[in-house]
C-alpha cells in the first residue's frame, strides 16, 4: 500500500485513510520512504506496538493514530538503545 501522506516524521498516512504512529526509535528508519514506498500494515503481538509497518526497509512499530505509546516502556526501550 502506497503512503498519502508523511508530512510529520512520527505519523504516515496510507492509500487506505489508515493513519500511523511510528514508534520513536523506529523513525530513522521512515526517513527513506518516499510516496512510492509500498507499506504493509500487519497486526502483532510485541512487547510494544500492536503493529508493524513492512516495507523494504524493514519493519516498524506503530499503533494507530489515536492512541498513545506507553511512556515508561518507551522510555526504558529508548534507554536501553
Amino acid at each position: 500500500m502506497k503512503i498519502r501522506s508523511h508530512s510529520e516524521s512520527h505519523i504516515v498516512e496510507l492509500e487506505d485513510g489508515s493513519q500511523w504512529r511510528i514508534f520513536p526509535g523506529d523513525i530513522d528508519v521512515t526517513l527513506g520512504w518516499a510516496p512510492e514506498t509500498d507499506l504493509t500494515p500487519l497486526k502483532v503481538d510485541r512487547d510494544i506496538g500492536s503493529h508493524v509497518l513492512v516495507s523494504e526497509t524493514g519493519p516498524v512499530r506503530a499503533i494507530p493514530v489515536g492512541e498513545s505509546w506507553p511512556e515508561g516502556e518507551v522510555k526504558s526501550i529508548l534507554d536501553d538503545g
